[in-house]
């Protein structure tokens, strides 16, 4: 049997500042993908709502920068929520003293870029591909790209909190360092 041909990919991330700019059809044909179990934490509806009542917005320090990667059709293949973070609260990791010995060193730990689900502590995917694109190559456009986005942005670091175990992986086999705990 022939392994149906990927979706080529267009060699560009967009960064967007609200998921709405993404859309829930784009959005979702990425979370919705049967590898991620329906996580509901990913989904559009759950991102956008927290938009939407102002809880993860510039404002409240979770300044939306979801990544989206397009196909040659113009059509999202894979997606990447990610905040400009000007704190670390809300993201039951406690990095504070991470934070206070950076600064202590002469360094400006905030902002920082996070990929999470924004007020929950759940593992789930963070670089979300649909199922006909090659999940490789979508992968290493949205780290290239948030890898981008924090040095223009001049972030700190960038964090991907309680990714699946094979994005953890992954990303370690891309030169991330990883810490757990």
């Amino acid at each position: 049997m022939n392994k149906p041909v990927a979706a080529m990919l267009k060699p560009a991330v967009k960064v967007c500042r609200r998921v709405s700019e993404i859309g829930r059809e784009a959005w979702d044909a990425c979370a919705l993908n049967p590898a991620y179990a329906g996580n509901p934490f990913i989904r559009y509806d759950f991102l956008d709502t927290l938009e939407q009542s102002n809880s993860a917005v510039e404002r409240t320090g979770w300044g939306p920068q979801h990544l989206a990667v397009e196909d040659e059709a113009g059509r999202i293949a894979a997606v990447m929520p990610l905040y400009r973070k000007s704190h670390s609260q809300g993201e039951y990791i406690f990095d504070h003293a991470w934070a206070d010995a950076y600064e202590r060193a002469g360094g400006q730990y905030y902002p920082k870029l996070l990929s999470a689900a924004p007020f929950t502590p759940a593992t789930g995917p963070r670089l979300l591909v649909r199922p006909d694109v090659d999940a490789e190559e979508a992968r290493r456009f949205l780290l290239g790209g948030a890898l981008t986005v924090c040095e223009r942005c001049e972030a700190s670091s960038l964090h991907v909190n309680f990714p699946t175990e094979d994005e953890w992986l992954w990303m370690g086999g891309q030169g991330l360092a990883r810490r757990e705990g």
